[in-house]
């Protein structure tokens, strides 16, 4: 079938609207229309080398169109969001732990099927699609049964894409992985769109503190409407130092969402005796480094990927949650239309809006 896609065409150049032609779907796929669909952080990191041309995306949500012959858990006419993939056969995927499957790269990096295919061509050529399972920067995808997650009505259906991705790793950290205590400190560092995800889980979770941490005084304002307790804008002041006043003997959480080094150092840093630290940042900085007497005294660091989340049985505990007005992420999501998705990126890069949502 022919439809519209946002298609990468050079690494770190911009998205041209692009008519493309969309194979059926396989046995194991579905084929969803779009509704809307986030801008991720990931998006824009990827778009900068990610082989061209293709199509990228992975915080769709929309309306099964097709299903096909295998798939048992939607079917037409049914609202969708969608999250990443994996094989399902590994160790990992087979005992509830598809974050880490032992193909993720392959089967959500790699911009084709696992054999080799891609469902996307233009011009007759296929592009590289299958973008975290979706490439949902188009007026449809054919998605693997496993990223598609059924939905109710309780949410605006163009809303319901970024809790695929990053509100899932927000709030997947806390709720998850690190399982804070009532009364318990934690310190989120980023107070974007993950960071805030990971601010609510916290303020639902009982914490006693809730420190947000940023370059930007405009997002930690707004950390402190979804919770925070505290906020520490690291470019008025020596952020260890103030987070030393706010929990004189270390905090017992800390999750970076930046990727920055110099951050996660200063993070772990800010642990107490047998403190934890998530990190679900993907940045600039390829490598971790700590002085030894930094993790010494009991501490962990753990990586997170996608939450620590079976898709099919989270998001819908986010939702339930967004319904009772416990999880109030639709106040910092901005909606653009599709066509103007160069517009909503420069926002994103900008720091102008917290989560861009691309309206069909």
């Amino acid at each position: 079938m022919r439809i519209t896609a946002a298609v990468l065409e050079t690494a770190g150049g911009p998205f041209a609207l692009r008519d493309v032609d969309l194979g059926d779907p396989r046995p194991d796929e579905v084929l969803v229309r779009l509704s809307g669909t986030g801008i991720c952080g990931t998006d824009l990191e990827f778009a900068t080398f990610f082989p061209t041309p293709a199509v990228l995306g992975h915080e769709g949500s929309g309306v099964v169109e097709r299903v096909g012959a295998q798939v048992t858990s939607v079917a037409p006419g049914d609202r969708v969001a969608m999250s990443f993939t994996s094989c399902g056969s590994c160790v990992t995927c087979r005992t509830g732990s598809p974050a880490y499957c032992h193909r993720f790269d392959a089967v959500n990096f790699s911009g084709r099927r696992p054999d080799g295919s891609s469902a996307l061509s233009l011009d007759g050529a296929e592009i590289n699609g299958h973008f975290l399972g979706q490439s949902s920067f188009a007026t449809h995808a054919v998605v693997p049964e496993r990223a598609v997650v059924p939905i109710g009505d309780g949410i605006d259906l163009p809303l319901a894409g970024p809790f695929g991705c990053g509100f899932q790793t927000g709030a997947g950290g806390v709720f998850n992985v690190l399982r804070p205590e009532a009364g318990s400190s934690i310190a989120v560092f980023g107070a974007g769109a993950v960071g805030v995800a990971a601010i609510i889980a916290a303020a639902v979770s009982g914490c006693g503190i809730v420190a947000a941490v940023d370059v930007n005084a405009a997002k930690l304002e707004a950390a402190r409407s979804y919770g925070a307790t505290h906020a520490v804008d690291s470019t008025a002041s020596d952020s260890a130092a103030a987070l030393r006043e706010i929990a004189p003997h270390g905090f017992d959480y800390v999750i970076d969402t930046t990727g920055r080094q110099d951050v996660l150092r200063t993070a772990v840093e800010a642990l107490g005796p047998l403190g934890r630290c998530g990190v679900i940042g993907v940045g600039p900085s390829p490598e971790m480094s700590f002085d030894w007497r930094s993790v010494l005294n009991g501490r962990t660091i753990t990586g997170i990927i996608a939450g620590s989340s079976v898709p099919q049985v989270f998001l819908p505990k986010l939702l339930d949650l967004h319904a009772a007005g416990r999880f109030p992420v639709d106040r910092m999501m901005t909606a653009f239309p599709f066509e103007k998705i160069n517009e909503a990126v420069a926002a994103v890069r900008a720091g102008e809006v917290a989560k861009a949502v691309l309206t069909f």
